[in-house]
């Protein structure tokens, strides 16, 4: 048989490919890791070991394959049919559904349930909920219970939620995930058990199942050794990509599947394992080999086809350091003399400005926008370059949340200066009014109605009697409204006093209240940065962000596009110029991160998977003076950048290190407007002579 199908393979990827396939066609080979590096052709080797499985007669309607999207199962299933059309020489479109079994872990659960749903008295005409469906049920038991009115505000829908959700996945106690994960709920343990329990009741009353569901009755399924046996039976082969992002409920599955380990593949990188927030838990790749006896065998794809070699050079040093993981030094035969950039700024503002200018300079040498990428450890980090991109007339995309300009929270800060610079505002009044307890739709419009009839909209507001159920949040609104509309305080302090008034109702309206607060501060330090209230809300109205880009996807007016993205939401993804923000500690590894030794592994694997998004150019931005909230006992600080302890002095010789800017930017500024002056001077002398 021809074996031109893995002639373009290196040698450890056809290793994997050709893994227990040995000299009869029957045989079924022992368990496998295949350790795949960052850019090594992790899914083009998956897919030709599928492909290869059946070429020597493996059935593929007894091919269990597990991904993690159901994008990536049928970008997966395309290329087994095209390899297998290849080797086999037939007809691709034939064999284009060639892998029946092929999904996502949710997926597949879904489907075997529905087969054995009498083995384990469920009707098999079961609903499925997604999340929003999920959370509005919680709802509803959590106000059939009564804790929708205790005294103490009890976690909102979307909490409880997600704190069943570790707890299901991780298989964690409930009050360890309390303690590790939603301390502030801790103090509603007894009550968050009965509306679990409730809520479980509700579900298998109206035979509904969540998300969570189809692993955990899946699990639950499979604890049963018949049952256990008989769906593996059922898979001579079963193989799971991106490994290390599975949870324990995840992993126990595949090991009640395929107790021995015959048959099974799972692929994946510890040094990529960064979404712990999701209940992922790396010990599931790193204690796999020795879950089987004998332990399973191991190949490592080290060899990278993205990046240059120092780009790797320096993502290797970092990862080298990790306290624990599988030996693997990522090499590549494209050599460049250009060494990432550690770049030293001033503060945030310099940062956006010197990203701004590379990113352009690229441009002009003929890198496109959207092969250039911004990334940052957490969305609010992107807010000062958000705003200077969008006053240079620069379109960018933003992933892994809304943009800055556009969260509600910022919304709703920017609401209340438009409000006081102009009260008769009736948009920003009406969103502002409503954020009140007690002020409804009718309240909000009355109110305007008042104002809107008075020739002093102030005289009226701070006249009329206060909406029967709003009390003090009433009088406070408006008093702040007369302090800042005063401008006494002057600009920026006019929004410090915003953000005070507004803190206490985004405490009330939002449970992430910490992580918002931080992008109020964000504000302030933008603000800062205009000399008043009008000039700052007039230059951030001109011209508006685009709608959130995550659902959005690409600016309907410009077919070129900066990327901008979370570090998590770039995983996967390959620039040819990516600059990292906030190179810092602090931000990476971010103060909220460094609790415990996990922690703070993590942490250094996110840098590791940013560096590696790169192809060629490579910048990471150490900013001197920062802004950091809540994570010091004397408050709300600037602080001095220190650069993040992933990179120390020992491995600065990996990088080439810079200071921006030269000259002061304020300097440049002020060359060029006195040449202005100079030139338009004279222009106007020459019209009258």
């Amino acid at each position: 048989m021809s074996e031109a199908h893995l002639e373009k393979l290196n040698e450890n990827q056809r290793r994997a490919v050709e893994h227990g396939i040995g000299l009869t066609d029957a045989a079924i080979g022992g368990p496998l890791l295949i350790i795949a590096g960052a850019g090594s052709g992790k899914t083009n080797t998956l897919a030709h070991r599928v492909a290869h499985l059946i070429v020597h007669g493996a059935d593929p309607r007894r091919i269990l394959l597990m991904t993690f999207s159901r994008r990536a199962a049928a970008e997966m299933n395309r290329r087994v049919a095209q390899i297998c059309a290849l080797a086999l020489e037939s007809n691709a479109l034939a064999l284009a559904d060639a892998l029946h079994w092929a999904g996502t872990f949710h997926g597949i659960g879904a489907r075997l349930l529905r087969d054995y749903s009498e083995q384990i008295g469920l009707d098999p005409a079961f609903t499925i909920h997604d999340r929003e469906d999920s959370a509005d049920l919680m709802n509803l038991v959590r106000h059939q219970l009564g804790f929708s009115k205790m005294e103490s505000r009890f976690p909102t829908k979307g909490s409880c939620l997600a704190i069943y959700s570790r707890a299901v996945n991780a298989e964690l106690p409930l009050e360890e995930v309390l303690g590790g994960f939603f301390p502030w709920c801790a103090g509603w343990s007894v009550q968050l058990r009965d509306l679990f329990a409730a809520y479980v009741e509700a579900k298998q009353a109206q035979n509904i199942l969540d998300y969570d569901d189809l692993l955990l009755y899946w699990a639950q399924t499979v604890s049963d050794p018949l049952l256990a046996d008989d769906i593996g039976g059922r898979f001579d082969h079963v193989l799971v990509d991106e490994y290390q992002d599975t949870n324990r409920l995840q992993a126990s599955i595949l090991m009640a599947l395929k107790p021995d380990g015959r048959g099974l593949t799972v692929v994946g990188d510890d040094a990529q394992a960064i979404y712990s927030f999701r209940a992922a838990c790396v010990r599931n790749i790193l204690d796999f080999p020795a879950a089987f006896n004998p332990k399973a065998d191991i190949v490592t794809l080290d060899r990278n086809y993205r990046s240059t070699q120092p780009i790797l050079a320096a993502a290797n040093a970092i990862i080298d350091l990790a306290a624990e993981r599988f030996t693997k030094n990522l090499w590549t035969e494209r050599q460049s003399s250009q060494r990432p950039r550690l770049v030293t700024v001033r503060d945030e503002a310099d940062q956006a400005r010197y990203v701004v200018e590379a990113v352009l300079e690229n441009r002009e040498g003929g890198a496109a926008l959207k092969q250039q990428a911004v990334l940052f450890r957490t969305s609010h980090h992107s807010g000062a370059l958000e705003v200077e991109l969008t006053r240079r007339n620069i379109p960018f995309v933003k992933f892994g949340g809304l943009k800055f300009l556009d969260s509600a929270h910022v919304k709703d800060m920017l609401a209340l200066l438009r409000f006081a610079q102009n009260p008769r505002d009736r948009v920003a009044g009406f969103r502002l009014m409503q954020l009140l307890p007690g002020v409804g739709p009718s309240s909000a419009q009355r109110a305007l109605d008042l104002m809107a009839a008075q020739p002093d909209p102030w005289s009226a507001l701070s006249e009329m009697a206060p909406p029967p159920r709003a009390g003090a949040d009433w009088t406070a609104f408006v008093e702040a409204l007369m302090q800042i509309g005063s401008a006494a305080a002057g600009w920026p302090a006019e929004l410090a006093l915003a953000r005070l008034w507004y803190e206490p109702h985004l405490e009330r309206i939002h449970d992430d209240s910490v992580v918002r607060q931080a992008d109020l501060l964000q504000l302030e330090q933008i603000a800062a940065g205009y000399p008043s209230r009008e000039r700052f809300l007039t230059e951030l109205t001109l011209d508006p962000p685009d709608a959130m880009s995550d659902q959005a996807g690409v600016p309907h007016l410009d077919d070129d596009y900066l990327i901008l993205s979370t570090i998590h939401s770039a995983k996967g993804q390959e620039l040819k110029s990516v600059f990292l923000l906030n190179a810092v500690d602090g931000c990476i590894p971010s103060d909220l991160g460094t609790g415990t030794t996990a922690e703070i592994e993590e942490e250094r694997r996110l840098l590791y998977v940013a560096m590696t998004r790169a192809m060629e150019t490579l910048d990471l931005l150490v900013p001197q003076r920062f802004f950091t909230h809540g994570q010091h006992p004397q408050g709300d600080r600037h602080v001095t950048g220190a650069r993040t302890r992933f990179i120390p002095a020992a491995l600065l010789k990996f990088f080439e290190i810079a200071a921006w800017p030269a000259v002061r930017p304020e300097a440049a500024s002020a060359v060029r407007a006195r040449q202005v002056r100079v030139d338009i001077g004279a222009r106007m002398r020459g019209m009258w002579r």
